[in-house]
């Protein structure tokens, strides 16, 4: 009976867990390339009270006797499809079809990625994020540029005065990881790269290294399913109410066994 307290404890403590993922999902459900996280659980280690397999006899082998100890998360999944494009208009605003990152320059030196391409121009007519950290390669557009257009593949080009033709300012180039799901999440819409991940591979977009293409005027939206979102929560809360019942009828049972023995 203490066991099985225990054990539901260990359930109660996952789908605590689970609805805080959830909860994360929901409040970024409208940021700005965000991507949806799901919690991933696996069996705790079993008491063997009777090892599966072990000889009862020279003719016979035992099936086993184990007793379960609950469960634990192990990991946070993050679900890399692609979230629906959002026309804004602005021709700083990108957004990425397909796979790859924006690589920015923080403050230390270090290099960070990022889905969010809601750019703006600092006090030297730098590309950057919202936070000012500048979009890596550096590009620089001029303050009597006109008609800046960014291309499907990166090119970005601008109407300068005297010049019929559109000069080009720079080239953006997108970031892919063997595997996106182990980037270390840094909050304010950033990634940082771990053994998990894998080294960067840098391209241009639209590239044969598996970038994607970008859409200029665009911003892509959260990849949050809501509905699925709450049907998740609604599971969550009942798993969570079926471990505290499990608990209950632990409790009635130790409370019997003590009656008896008074």
């Amino acid at each position: 009976m203490i066991r099985a307290m225990y054990t539901a404890a260990s359930g109660m403590s996952a789908q605590q867990m689970n609805l805080d993922t959830i909860a994360n999902n929901l409040a970024n459900s409208s940021t700005t390339g965000f991507r949806q996280l799901r919690l991933q659980f696996e069996d705790m280690v079993y008491q063997n009270m009777i090892t599966p397999g072990a000889a009862e006899s020279q003719t016979t082998v035992a099936a086993g006797l184990q007793i379960g100890l609950g469960t634990r998360p192990t990991m946070t999944e993050v679900i890399n499809t692609q979230g629906e494009l959002n026309e804004t208009d602005n021709p700083l605003d990108v957004a990425i079809e397909g796979a790859g990152f924006f690589q920015v320059q923080m403050p230390d030196g270090s290099i960070a990625y990022t889905r969010a391409g809601q750019f703006q121009l600092n006090n030297q007519g730098q590309m950057v994020t919202p936070d000012g950290y500048p979009l890596i390669p550096a590009i620089t557009i001029p303050p009597n540029a006109t008609a800046v257009t960014i291309t499907q593949y990166g090119t970005v080009n601008a109407t300068l005065p005297g010049q019929q033709n559109p000069a080009q300012l720079g080239q953006i180039q997108l970031a892919t990881f063997p595997n996106s799901g182990g980037l270390e999440m840094m909050g304010n819409n950033l990634l940082m790269p771990t053994l998990n991940s894998g080294n960067a591979i840098l391209g241009n977009p639209g590239s044969t290294q598996g970038q994607g293409t970008l859409q200029q005027g665009y911003l892509e939206n959260s990849n949050v399913d809501v509905v699925t979102e709450f049907v998740q929560m609604v599971l969550a809360q009942r798993a969570y109410e079926s471990n505290t019942k499990v608990i209950k009828a632990a409790d009635t049972m130790y409370q019997e066994v003590n009656n008896m023995t008074q």
